[in-house]
């Protein structure tokens, strides 16, 4: 008979495959094994709806008595939106539960293993756990500190530049690194980029792969500089929100009201505060950022200490000039120990170019 991690590596597997579908709900995925062959798989496919073990449970029938279940987070065990998993695997007459990682809500982490200890079910946790934590990197933050978890991402060339000093950027990367990149737009509940962005780009901010979905737009615009005819405006493709200073203009602020963006007042007098930002998206239940926002934006995140991934694609390319931009500015680092160190760094090749994602070291100096 396979070892535990074969079937937890299944039911992770199909955990993965419902990325940006279930939030603010984390990832899960379950398989029920009775008598050497899999019986029941299932996974949580939107938030409101069945849990994977609810899923896995109704495909195996009868054959979840006496079987294994594997599920890749701590079943719950109180109501919400829907039952508690620990009590239906307990009426499902499973016998033994293989869990990867706890809940991490500190409120109810280990009351599901307790339940089902309580009921007499052989219980095992750990394993595939680092898997199932870094596959819900986006739930565990959220839940806890009830901020998104933000990801800056960037097209660079290799030596910084994220376009000429003419400002023209299209394109630096290429087109899968690009279709990549939709990916994981369509993965994030929000995306955010500066007015300079809107003005300059008029983008769209959607998600153009199959299936996917369109985050929120969010726009940092601290004098509703934002023109009226601006796609994000007027295109009704997602909703979108602006962020501004408490320097602005009424009349703007009616009309852009009026054609269906959500206006919010920072306490920022010239300037949009971006740590208000990050708390009101948490307050309103966002629990994943895609800062797409340009060198400006990017360091005033990274120096609040907000960003907690960074994902760049580099295309093997040089631009050079003083004046060309780069994807993180501001008024930068002055003493080389003081850098933002970037930890569990992977590459990746995409095509002609190379992604490189990494997570910031966390200070408790950040400003």
């Amino acid at each position: 008979m396979p070892h535990h991690e074969f079937y937890m590596d299944l039911a992770l597997s199909n955990a993965r495959n419902m990325k940006g579908q279930t939030d603010p709900n984390p990832l899960v995925g379950s398989v029920i094994v009775n008598g050497g062959r899999i019986a029941g798989i299932g996974a949580h496919l939107k938030a409101g709806e069945p849990h994977a073990e609810i899923h896995a449970i109704r495909m195996a029938g009868e054959l979840a008595r006496g079987g294994t279940i594997y599920v890749t987070l701590e079943p719950c065990s109180h109501y919400g939106r829907t039952g508690p998993c620990a009590q239906a695997i307990i009426d499902a007459g499973i016998q033994k539960v293989v869990v990867a990682t706890l809940d991490p809500n500190p409120l109810v982490s280990g009351n599901g293993v307790k339940m089902l200890e309580a009921a007499g079910i052989e219980v095992t946790v750990g394993v595939r756990e680092e898997e199932s934590q870094k596959m819900n990197e986006v739930f565990n933050k959220f839940i806890v500190e009830k901020q998104p978890f933000v990801t800056l991402k960037a097209a660079s060339t290799l030596d910084g530049k994220i376009a000429t000093h003419s400002l023209d950027s299209k394109w630096i990367t290429s087109e899968a690194a690009r279709q990549d990149v939709h990916q994981l737009r369509s993965e994030n509940m929000a995306i955010l980029v500066g007015i300079g962005t809107v003005i300059e780009d008029d983008p769209e901010l959607t998600a153009r792969v199959p299936n996917g979905r369109n985050p929120l737009r969010i726009v940092l615009d601290s004098s509703l500089r934002i023109p009226l005819d601006a796609k994000l405006v007027r295109d009704r493709l997602a909703e979108t929100w602006i962020f501004t200073s408490q320097t602005y203009d009424q009349a703007k602020r009616t009309e852009l009201e009026s054609a269906g963006i959500s206006i919010f007042d920072t306490s920022g007098q010239t300037r949009v505060d971006v740590q208000e930002v990050v708390r009101t998206l948490g307050e309103k239940s966002i629990s994943s950022l895609f800062l797409e926002g340009g060198g400006t934006i990017h360091a005033a995140f990274l120096e609040k200490g907000l960003v907690d991934k960074v994902v760049v694609y580099f295309a093997p390319k040089l631009i050079g000039g003083k004046q060309a931009p780069t994807f993180i500015e501001g008024e930068g680092i002055a003493l080389m120990k003081d850098a933002v160190e970037l930890t569990d760094g992977e590459f990746e090749k995409i095509g002609k170019d190379f992604k490189f994602t990494g997570y910031p070291e966390k200070r408790g100096n950040a400003k």
